[in-house]
């Protein structure tokens, strides 16, 4: 068991990433036929009873995760065991704890509810939401800008697959906008990271962000540029205006599993934002330049994302402005630039992320009551459940529009109560309320249209309206009213524990700010203490390790500090490298400039 422990402790940050990697790779080496042979091929229990097992595993590891980081402590995994910034490191905090059980929490009932009927409409789709939840947990616990990337990359292509599921010509169209959007998303971000590259020479967070305050004026404009066109990507992904235009079409077209999954895929975008150019990008400059911008944009959002709501024409259309308005109202909190306005930020992103998902998944409810009306704003007879129905859309109205007692109230008070400093704050006030105002009102007009207008169904037996009629379901889709409750649920018991889930938001979004700390925990050091880096990157001022030969290298006293013991005492080190490093280790350095990297002869 002691083992087992240890084991756990020395590789817990990698294992929500390798849990959906696995199961993924497992998936699709398992097959898959065509879709419409799907729902008689014997391995689809398979797949489904893999998926359920992977997916309720990486939550309880989630779980594991929140409770560890609850008490402050930052857990780090050097990939390949060469310590940052020289390697890839892997950081678990608070925030990317929460990130990864809030992804879950959402995953674990959409699967459950797409493995019924939903994942037999196209190939691979067990295999895709797996490798995006890798990607979404990777992106959360990445210490390095360009795995950042990656980890990115990995969950859109996934999402590309998701977004098309079920074919159609509408979803293919907008698969191709979503695409091209996306692929000029990441263009922008690797040139975003070859201008911080080239100006701080270094992509890990902790080491860019010390490095940052340092350099010369022009390299420093240079680097902030870079960073705020990482901002402007970042900015894509979350949906905030005006380049958020294409979210309400897109997600309108996808399936509904998909659409309420996808949800979380904007708070990748914030998360980013708050954590790159939050807290990294820290100086003056960076700063004054991401406040001036970032409150605009955030109103903007805000009261774009309602109005498109009140214009909207379909149900599905609807919920994708009010994310684009909940997007808004976190960017609001964000651009305070204060604890408790990013604690109320955070409170507020978990409230905006469920009930959007639950609000899609009654999305899709409707449309199967509807039948060829489908989510249109149009007078159709009544829905046969159209008492529980109406009540479920009444309470999501309720916490999207942000009414007491629930958590979307919760989250806008704190979101008011941050404030209390900013010369802004009438401003912020007045357009939150008057958001909130607009909420009700367009839940009002959706409300009355589909249910309060709605008909009475043909009686007449001769008629085709109510054979029509007739032959819609008498019961929502296979557990999607079960789903909803359970998303809901969850939402009245994050209301009641309002209290200690802000203190660890509050504590939360202290570590964050806390760059000295992160650093401390990430950066490797040498025996004086000084950060083991070099700017800008040269090779040449490089520890040399593998098979060194007979060259004389004055940087073998800080190999054992960038290596883990093992590969030190392993055969990559050659005995000459050794006696290199034991040499200068006796000489201990007499100033700390002596400690830093030096380059090699030729």
């Amino acid at each position: 068991m002691n083992a087992v422990i240890q084991f756990w402790t020395e590789h817990t940050p990698i294992f929500s990433i390798l849990i959906p990697a696995f199961t993924a790779f497992l998936l699709v080496i398992l097959g898959n036929p065509g879709a419409g042979a799907l729902s008689g091929d014997w391995r689809q229990p398979w797949r489904r009873g893999i998926s359920y097992v992977s997916s309720i595993l990486g939550l309880a590891t989630a779980i594991v995760y929140l409770i560890s980081a609850s008490n402050g402590q930052i857990n780090t995994y050097n990939l390949g065991e060469w310590s940052a910034p020289f390697g890839i490191v892997l950081v678990l905090d608070q925030l990317s704890a929460l990130m990864i059980v809030l992804t879950y929490a959402l995953a674990t009932p959409i699967l459950w509810f797409a493995s019924h009927e939903w994942d037999i409409r196209g190939r691979y789709f067990h295999a895709m939401f797996h490798f995006l939840l890798m990607g979404l947990c990777g992106a959360f616990l990445t210490g390095d800008l360009f795995n950042l990337f990656v980890f990115f990359e990995i969950l859109l292509m996934a999402s590309y697959v998701l977004l098309v599921h079920g074919q159609g010509k509408a979803r293919f169209q907008l698969g191709i906008h979503y695409v091209t959007i996306n692929l000029l998303a990441s263009a922008l971000f690797l040139i975003g990271l070859g201008i911080i590259y080239g100006s701080v020479g270094s992509l890990n967070m902790a080491d860019v962000a010390r490095l940052i305050p340092l350099l010369e004026p022009d390299q420093h404009k240079l680097a902030v540029a870079g960073g705020l066109l990482l901002f402007v990507v970042f900015g894509i992904k979350a949906a905030m205006l005006p380049v958020g235009f294409w979210l309400p079409k897109t997600y309108a077209v996808a399936t509904t599993p998909v659409a309420a999954i996808f949800t979380i895929m904007t708070k990748v975008g914030i998360y980013a934002i708050l954590r790159i150019n939050g807290t990294i990008f820290e100086d003056d400059l960076s700063h004054s330049i991401l406040a001036n911008w970032l409150l605009p944009i955030g109103l903007i959002t805000s009261i774009y994302g309602v109005i498109g709501a009140i214009g909207a024409e379909r149900l599905r259309r609807f919920v994708g402005f009010m994310i684009l308005s909940s997007v808004g109202t976190i960017l609001i909190a964000i651009s305070l630039f204060n604890t408790l306005a990013w604690a109320a930020a955070l409170y507020y992103l978990v409230h905006s992320t469920l009930i959007a998902a639950a609000f899609y998944l009654l999305s899709g409810w409707i449309t199967s009551q509807r039948g060829a009306f489908k989510d249109h704003f149009n007078i159709a007879p009544q829905m046969k459940q159209h008492k529980v129905v109406s009540l479920v859309f009444f309470l999501i109205a309720l916490m999207m529009a942000g009414l007491p007692p629930f958590s979307g109230f919760l989250g806008k008070v704190f979101i008011l109560q941050a404030t209390s400093h900013s010369p802004y704050q009438l401003v912020i006030i007045t357009v939150v309320l008057i958001v909130s105002l607009l909420s009700i009102i367009a839940f009002t007009r959706i409300g009355f249209v589909l249910f309060w207008r709605a008909t009475t169904p043909e009686n007449n037996p001769d008629t085709d309206e109510f054979k029509a009629y007739q032959a819609l379901p008498e019961q929502s889709p296979a557990r999607n009213d079960k789903t909803i409750y359970l998303l809901l649920s969850g939402l009245i018991v994050y209301m009641v524990c309002a209290g200690p889930i802000q203190q660890y938001m509050f504590k939360t979004a202290e570590q964050i700010q806390n760059n000295a700390l992160y650093e401390e925990i990430i950066l490797h050091k040498d025996n004086l203490n000084q950060v083991i880096s070099v700017q800008p990157y040269d090779p040449e001022n490089l520890p040399e390790t593998k098979y060194g030969g007979e060259t004389v290298d004055p940087n073998a006293h800080l190999i054992p500090y960038i290596i883990s013991e093992d590969t030190l005492e392993g055969e990559h080190i050659s005995e000459y490298k050794q006696r290199q490093i034991e040499e200068q280790q006796v000489q201990e350095p007499a100033h700390p400039d002596d400690a830093k990297l030096k380059p090699r002869e030729p």
